[in-house]
């Protein structure tokens, strides 16, 4: 792996640690009531900044133009555009979760905004040579986050803890895409009427700061139509399962759900972005198989997994949180098999495969829709742990067949 991955992987690692630790801190804490509501309000809003962003970071890194200031800034205003066209989607949503509903619609447009922000202002930063903003823009958001809770925590707050604590991790993921907001040219037009030859290179840097080339056999060859289709499949994946959960089971199930979930699916989100995207920022660098990385992955889940079932094994968690138990093994499957996935998810861009990838990708994401909606459809009732390892077992024979193709797509 290169010196760039190696900083990516390095700070991605302290900020899942962070993650984790955040919780943890639920876990113990916090009930699983509270856990289910913020869960469902969370997700709706990641369902609300997925489906806006049309998976504009990752062509931020796949389509390079002259100036990385001008393409971050064109993929904001244009995730801003979907955003607003989204809100009846969004509210829908939150009237179909049973929960109160303009409070719920508020938090999750909230956190929608700052986390779509967030998101570009990663990639945004990884193409720009500047290492130490690589740490900074993924680990300063769940330590603000974490600070926040461990606060409400100590000053006994019964307020809504952790919805505040991530909104306010969020915005300072936020204010890392700022340089891209600000009127760079007059700016440089200001500074280099000094004549100063350092101030001359200063304003140079924000207008077009130092970033990498990529090969002309790279890109992302799918229509917007096709792009945002892709979005609304996985976004909608996502938040269903919540959904369902809530609607199904009540909060406290969607909360043992919901927990581990959250803290194995930091993994496979990990290997995406300190593996796949800096292959496509830096496709000539990284020589490590992709296998690796993902089996590493693999293993990080059933560690997380392990770990989880020796707290509760040790009552460390409480006895109200005994309802893990039969949720370990389908999810550490899932996301286990999901690493494996992202690990090879750079392969369709650089062969320029990525329309036939999406297309592979939502016919997955489907299958798995109607495994998950299934006692919905037949009206039949069907157990929390019966219905978690139908839905966990589908999720993860379609993860391995799509790495299996990933990975036999040869670059040109």
């Amino acid at each position: 792996m290169n010196i760039t991955s190696k900083i990516v992987a390095l700070s991605s690692a302290v900020a899942f640690a962070l993650q984790i630790a955040l919780a943890l801190l639920m876990l113990r804490y916090f009930s699983p009531e509270e856990v289910g509501t913020f869960s469902v309000i969370s997700q709706i809003g990641f369902f609300w900044t997925t489906l806006a962003l049309a998976q504009s970071p990752l062509g931020l890194l796949a389509n390079h133009g002259s100036s990385v200031f001008d393409d971050a800034r064109q993929a904001w205003v244009s995730s801003l555009q979907r955003f607003v066209w989204l809100l009846p989607v969004a509210a829908l949503a939150v009237w179909w979760s049973d929960l109160s509903f303009v409070s719920a619609l508020l938090w999750a447009l909230l956190l929608s905004v700052c986390q779509l922000t967030w998101m570009l202002a990663q990639s945004m930063r990884l193409r720009m040579l500047d290492s130490w903003s690589q740490v900074a823009v993924r680990v300063l958001p769940p330590l603000v986050a974490l600070l926040v809770a461990s606060g409400a925590i100590q000053l006994e707050w019964n307020g809504p803890s952790l919805l505040l604590a991530g909104l306010l991790g969020y915005a300072v993921g936020a204010a890392w895409f700022l340089p891209a907001l600000s009127r760079t040219q007059q700016i440089a037009g200001l500074v280099t009427s000094w004549r100063e030859p350092q101030v001359d290179s200063l304003a140079r840097s924000l207008h077009d700061p130092l970033h990498q080339t990529i090969p002309t056999t790279q890109g992302d060859d799918r229509s917007s139509k096709l792009r945002m289709a892709h979005t609304l499949v996985d976004a909608m994946l996502a938040t269903l399962i919540v959904l369902v959960w809530q609607r199904l089971y009540g909060a406290q199930e969607t909360g043992w759900m919901s927990a581990p979930l959250r803290v194995m699916g930091f993994l496979p989100a990990i290997v995406h972005m300190a593996w796949a995207q800096v292959f496509l920022t830096r496709p000539r660098l990284a020589r490590t198989n992709p296998l690796w990385i993902g089996l590493i992955g693999f293993i990080g889940v059933a560690t997380l997994g392990a770990s989880c079932a020796l707290a509760l094994q040790l009552s460390w968690l409480g006895e109200q949180w005994q309802g893990v138990w039969p949720y370990l093994l389908p999810l550490l499957i899932w996301q286990g098999t999901a690493c494996m996935a992202a690990a090879f998810s750079h392969r369709p861009f650089q062969t320029k495969n990525a329309r036939k990838y999406s297309l592979l990708c939502m016919g997955i994401a489907a299958l798995q829709s109607v495994s998950l909606i299934l006692p919905v459809l037949i009206d039949k009732e069907m157990s929390p742990v019966n219905h978690i390892l139908f839905f966990s077992f589908t999720a993860a024979a379609g993860l391995a067949f799509l790495s299996r193709w990933q990975r036999n797509l040869i670059s040109r």
